[in-house]
């Protein structure tokens, strides 16, 4: 089976690979290990529309008895007596097509899922930085719900109507070839106003699943900024915004029921119904067929309902469906630049450091960075400093490839940092970011997020080198305590040292503070620059900063500005000879 293979960031070897060429090959690759519940699906579906058409062959054969003269009525208890058990039979056949379809569906919802969180997991944080976090929750949420409603009930009822389509072909023969015309005029009919049905709704749907995906990243940006929102009393205008997205969700949803109103089928169904009573009586008239024969045809005639009022909204559902499917598969075909590179180089590093010439820009953007050239020995500690919006972050992300250099090379122990295996280089560097993210578990757990195999001793020593553990036994529960989402229930100078915790326990080879102790009080900043000074011994450590406390005793400074370097050397040399560096202090 064919396949794209995508790029990723991290992998999992799978039981199965999809074709990702087209949202239907995507889908039919995802239900293919499941075949025989297609098996099941389907022989309960013939089985169940083989059994519907018994009953009126049956009927017709109750009334011939019934019009002689005189009336035979010993056949009626027998007739009535097979018809109750092909009925239980059809109910049982039913239940399994019902059963296999939801199954089905449950499964291809599962593995949608995993394959769709695997995927966003592989994907850089370019890609995470460009796409809206509301909409990437709509697609893993309602757009593979969707999916499994394509299944079930959508092809669940379009694979039994089909049959029950079918089945007047195979009993009207028997009375009279000619009574074919009617559901063979009809099925050529049902299946034209069908295709287009289908061609004019996909648009439809696709604009539903579009403007919920809107709708829903409005709403996951107003509860994200719910603070910002609030303080500048935003309410009434954030408010109106909603209401408009939802609006055009609402309208769309309306023209999609519009679109289904105006479906033509049961129309088809009324004509059929006519010409087809019409034509037996004709023959019936004629002496060609008896009575029964009539009453029969019509009640296989009646099989065509059950297709024409599945089809008003069951196809309705398989559209919405497929364009959910298209939503899935674009955001997993969604191109990232990096690799994991699982052959890659997995020493343990030294931690030496080296830029050539390199530059970063988000796609369609100018240069983030620019033409950075520097090399940090084994051990150094390095103080990049500069204005908001020198670049100094976006630098400092290369180094454990957050985001790949768009030119030039970044190099760790001489081998570019594109050749190692990327689980291999992440796991030596340790990156503290400016906005501390902690999940929503006990302050153990994030403590240990990147080393889960650690012991209670070994968190509570990363907690103590932090200056974390004696906050943490303040806390009723201590490091059982759980940090709400974000780590909102802590202070951020408390958020910051959870963090440090973090990088100490996973004991980097490099280590990067991204303006780590902007929120830590004067009072305990002395014990935290304690705590650095120790943690950066023996390891490269690149600390991005503007307090001068922990500037001055950097073994090399490197100036940005405006993303290139302005400057680099020692605090002392510095202030004498760069006037870019001393108009920071001086600001």
């Amino acid at each position: 089976m064919s396949s794209i293979s995508i790029p990723a960031e991290f992998t999992l070897k799978r039981k199965n690979t999809y074709n990702h060429t087209s949202a239907v090959k995507w889908i039919v690759s995802h239900a293919r290990p499941y075949g025989w519940i297609m098996v099941m699906l389907v022989a309960g579906a013939v089985g169940n529309a083989a059994l519907a058409a018994y009953v009126p062959v049956l009927t017709g054969n109750a009334f011939n008895a019934m019009v002689k003269l005189p009336p035979d009525t010993s056949v009626l208890i027998p007739l009535a007596i097979i018809i109750g058990i092909s009925q239980i039979i059809r109910g049982v056949l039913q239940l399994g097509r019902n059963f296999g379809a939801e199954l089905l569906a449950q499964f291809l919802e599962r593995d949608i899922r995993d394959e769709l969180y695997l995927s966003l997991l592989g994907k850089s944080m370019t890609f995470h930085n460009l796409q809206p976090v509301g909409d990437t929750m709509a697609r893993a949420t309602n757009d593979v719900r969707e999916v499994n409603f394509m299944f079930n009930p959508g092809v669940n009822l379009v694979v039994g109507s089909f049959m029950f389509i079918v089945m007047p072909f195979f009993a009207a023969p028997r009375y009279h070839p000619s009574l074919l015309i009617t559901p063979a005029i009809f099925t050529i009919f049902y299946f034209i106003a069908l295709v287009r049905y289908l061609k004019t709704l996909s648009p439809i749907t696709d604009e539903v699943r579009a403007t919920f995906g809107d709708m829903n990243t409005h709403l996951s940006e107003s509860l994200d900024g719910v603070e910002v929102m609030k303080g500048a009393a935003q309410e009434g205008a954030e408010v109106d915004r909603f209401v408009s997205n939802a609006r055009r969700v609402r309208e769309a949803f309306v023209r999609q029921g519009d679109l289904e109103g105006r479906y033509v089928a049961m129309l088809l169904l009324g004509a059929a119904y006519a010409v087809g009573l019409v034509h037996a009586l004709l023959l019936f008239r004629a002496g060609t067929i008896d009575l029964g024969a009539v009453i029969a045809y019509f009640g296989l005639l009646r099989l065509l309902e059950f297709p024409t009022f599945a089809s008003t909204w069951a196809y309705s559902q398989i559209s919405s469906g497929m364009s959910s499917a298209r939503r899935i598969l674009e955001l997993i075909n969604s191109e990232t630049q990096l690799d994991q590179n699982a052959s890659g180089l997995t020493s343990t590093m030294r931690g030496e450091v080296e830029f050539r010439d390199v530059s970063f820009a988000y796609p369609g953007s100018e240069p983030v960075v620019e033409n950075i050239s520097f090399k940090i020995k084994q051990g150094q500690t390095v103080a990049i400093v500069g204005q908001t919006g020198a670049g100094k972050t976006s630098l400092a992300k290369l180094i454990n490839r957050t985001y790949e250099v768009t030119a030039g090379q970044v190099l760790i122990d001489g081998v570019d940092a594109r050749e190692w295996n990327l689980a291999a280089l992440r796991s030596q560097i340790s990156i503290i970011e400016q906005d501390i993210f902690l999940f929503s578990r006990s302050l153990s757990n994030n403590i240990a997020f990147g080393k889960p195999e650690a012991t209670k001793d070994e968190i509570i020593a990363a907690a103590v080198a932090s200056q974390a553990h004696d906050f943490i036994q303040e806390f009723d529960q201590q490091y059982d305590t759980v940090a709400g989402e974000r780590g909102v229930t802590l202070s951020g100078g408390q958020r910051q040292r959870i963090a440090l915790a973090r990088a100490f326990l996973t004991d980097p080879r490099i280590l990067v503070l991204d303006d780590s102790t902007s929120a830590i009080d004067s009072a305990t900043e002395d014990k935290i620059q304690r705590a650095i000074s120790n943690a950066a011994r023996g390891r490269t450590t690149f600390i991005i900063t503007h307090r001068l406390s922990q500037i001055r005793w950097a073994d090399m400074i490197i100036v940005m500005r405006k993303g290139r370097i302005a400057a680099i050397g020692t605090h002392d040399d510095l202030m004498k000879t760069s006037e870019a560096y001393s108009r920071i202090f001086r600001e």
